[in-house]
């Protein structure tokens, strides 16, 4: 069983929560609880995403300090105390005040993620988790995984330690030409894949994927990315709007700011 608890007053933005449970799912499996703790104001700018995603929401109370992190903590050692115990449990929150909970629940044997906006991730939190999800600001031009950039600064700690014993060998040997050459082709080959994937989808391709668009009718976003997935037509971070959006005169999504439904539009429709 996978755990996803947010901290609605720290990643309190509907698309950077939206963006997590896609990567999540895709990667990890479906996320079997999914929970919302904060202030009223801050799960009212979420109500939309809570809905969509089926999340269920924990209102505080209004009080000085603290009462989100402690009620997400009580429930995270709660689902920890079952039998059995959760195999995941992911934090929707980059608060170093998380830390000794993380630690609590790494000694009972459970992974623990960190999900959080990357200039509102505690550096001295970074390494108390099993991996870290930095979601939102990184995408601009980037087509690498999130996770797997999260991976990286885990175990920075680990290559960092590594470089500092390669200093005292000479830099020459380091910097071997055949190294830059095995890198650069890895490159090519990321970069082409995705090419590869668009250039294949096309309306009657994406309707075979997902048949419950055929009937015209409105369908939640999330299990067209699902159906997109599982026929492998969309990357693991691929946006399942942008794919729409290619055929605008085939698909509506709506709302028009921040969609979560789409339907395909028939010919019948046109007329």
């Amino acid at each position: 069983m996978i755990v996803f608890l947010v901290d609605a007053d720290n990643l309190s933005s509907p698309d950077w929560v939206n963006e997590a449970l896609e990567i999540l799912e895709a990667s990890e499996g479906a996320l079997a609880v999914r929970r919302a703790y904060g202030s009223a104001d801050n799960l009212k700018g979420l109500a939309e995403m809570l809905r969509t995603w089926a999340i269920r929401p924990f209102v505080n109370l209004s009080l000085s300090k603290n009462t989100t992190d402690i009620a997400l903590a009580s429930d995270a050692m709660e689902f920890a105390c079952q039998t059995p115990a959760p195999s995941m449990i992911v934090i929707g929150s980059g608060d170093a005040d998380f830390v000794p909970l993380v630690v609590r629940l790494r000694e009972r044997g459970i992974k623990v993620v960190c999900v959080s906006e990357r200039s509102k991730m505690a550096s001295e939190a970074v390494y108390a988790y099993d991996k870290v999800l930095f979601v939102g600001n990184q995408k601009a031009g980037s087509t690498d995984s999130p996770m797997d950039n999260a991976g990286a600064s885990v175990h920075g700690r680990a290559n960092a330690a590594n470089s500092t014993t390669a200093k005292s060998t000479p830099v020459k040997k380091v910097a071997a030409k055949k190294s830059p050459t095995k890198k650069t082709a890895a490159k090519k080959v990321d970069t082409k894949a995705p090419a590869a994937t668009v250039d294949k989808t096309s309306v009657s391709v994406i309707l075979a994927a997902v048949p419950n668009l055929k009937a015209g009718e409105w369908l939640h976003l999330s299990d067209a990315a699902k159906a997109l997935h599982n026929s492998k037509l969309l990357g693991k971070n691929a946006s399942t709007t942008k794919l729409f959006n290619k055929y605008p005169d085939q698909f509506e999504l709506t709302p028009n700011k921040q969609p979560n439904k789409v339907r395909y539009i028939t010919p019948l429709d046109k007329l």
